[in-house]
């Protein structure tokens, strides 16, 4: 009851609110870290799963590597990376630029695999007759394919947020804002309700990102059945 009294306590406090340092700043910054991360996975590995799904072309290497890089710890990848990145930038090269692109290569695979997946599970009889009617192979992929693959490629790019969401946290240690600074100085000021609040408000952001892409894939999936009942 202590702990949930402190950290509704921390939560509550009106200076938490406030300056540079407090939770909206601190949210900001792990909203703009987990989007540009997104944006770049997804810039990154949505063509490229796009490409293996519709042409099957090194589909078995691609999605088999995509999976092998999701073992990978990503406080591993930050700590890797800190050494040749503070050699570049010197500045943001050991807060910055280790979690963006340890983030990068968090959110790549389920965009990717997934992708792979909603193209190459659209209907191969409707592929067909789309070729038999003259179109394109860009126009079957942009016109058949993706239309009835976007619930799958939504999943992907909402497992990708929600994972990216919930570990940017690791930045905090090597440094960086964001939420896992208010668990990162909690736990060095033993500081229990500034801990487990850093805690809820991950929490609820990730809950929330995660509602979010729900609410989009239920509409993708709503449009789609209503697209092929008026076809």
């Amino acid at each position: 009851m202590d702990l949930i009294a402190a950290t509704a306590q921390w939560l509550a406090d009106p200076l938490n609110w406030q300056g540079p340092n407090g939770i909206p700043s601190r949210l900001m910054e792990h909203v703009a870290l987990s989007g540009v991360s997104l944006l770049v996975a997804a810039l990154i590995a949505l063509p490229l799963g796009l490409w293996i799904g519709h042409t099957g072309r090194f589909s078995w290497w691609i999605v088999s590597t995509a999976n092998a890089w999701r073992a990978l710890p990503s406080f591993a990848v930050i700590g890797l990376l800190v050494p040749f990145t503070t050699v570049i930038d010197p500045d943001l090269g050991f807060t910055l630029y280790p979690t963006l692109v340890a983030m990068i290569v968090l959110a790549g695979p389920p965009i990717l695999v997934n992708a792979y997946q909603g193209i190459a599970g659209v209907d191969g009889e409707l592929v067909e007759a789309a070729r038999a009617m003259g179109m394109k192979e860009s126009q079957i992929l942009f016109g058949v394919e993706i239309p009835i693959a976007l619930p799958v490629l939504a999943t992907g790019l909402r497992l990708a947020a929600v994972q990216v969401i919930a570990t940017a946290t690791l930045g905090a240690t090597f440094g960086f804002g964001g939420l896992g600074r208010f668990i990162i100085l909690g736990d060095a000021n033993r500081d229990n309700g500034e801990l487990f609040g850093g805690v809820v408000l991950v929490a609820m952001l990730a809950l929330a990102t995660l509602g979010a892409f729900l609410l989009l894939e239920r509409r993708l999936v709503s449009t789609g059945l209503t697209r092929r009942a008026a076809g």
